[in-house]
């Protein structure tokens, strides 16, 4: 397993859509465990491959307390969405900017699982907010982008000003 470079915003490459995974093969597992190497690491909840510049539809999560209980999404689909409740997000690829975002209270999602199996489960709380956010990747758009013209302006700024500084 290797630690993958996460994209920061306001990267172009975050906004790329990400293609649906043809086959669970090999190569996916490896991905979703270097995705999942990189998440703990840095420290956080949920990563989409899109963060770490492939554009494959592929997320990886853990929203449990314990950071042992991993989940990997391949092709999720939300296919019931219920409710809606305003919760504080953050970032990987926005470091340091939390906001509160508008999402589904309740959700039920499909997907490929790492054994190349559908499954269809349920998720509220802050599962239900990660699987959202981490999915929103997939299409190419940064939780910021739900906030207002002139805080996203604000929050570009001072990314690329944090970037010229570690540079």
């Amino acid at each position: 397993m290797s630690r993958l470079h996460i994209l920061r915003y306001p990267d172009a490459r975050l906004h790329k859509i990400a293609a649906p995974v043809a086959e669970v093969n090999d190569s996916i597992r490896s991905l979703v465990a270097d995705m999942a190497e990189t998440m703990y690491a840095a420290p956080g909840v949920g990563l989409a491959a899109t963060q770490v510049d492939v554009h494959k539809q592929v997320i990886v999560i853990d929203a449990s307390e314990t950071h042992d209980q991993l989940l990997a999404l391949i092709n999720p689909e939300i296919v019931a969405a219920i409710g809606e409740s305003d919760c504080e997000e953050g970032c990987l690829s926005v470091p340091g900017i939390y906001e509160k975002i508008a999402r589904a209270e309740h959700i039920v999602v499909r997907a490929l699982g790492l054994d190349g199996q559908s499954f269809t489960m349920e998720a509220d709380g802050l599962l239900a907010v990660c699987i959202q956010h981490e999915m929103d990747h997939l299409k190419g758009r940064v939780f910021v982008e739900y906030l207002s013209r002139l805080k996203q302006t604000r929050i570009r700024a001072k990314m690329q000003k944090q970037l010229r500084q570690s540079a």
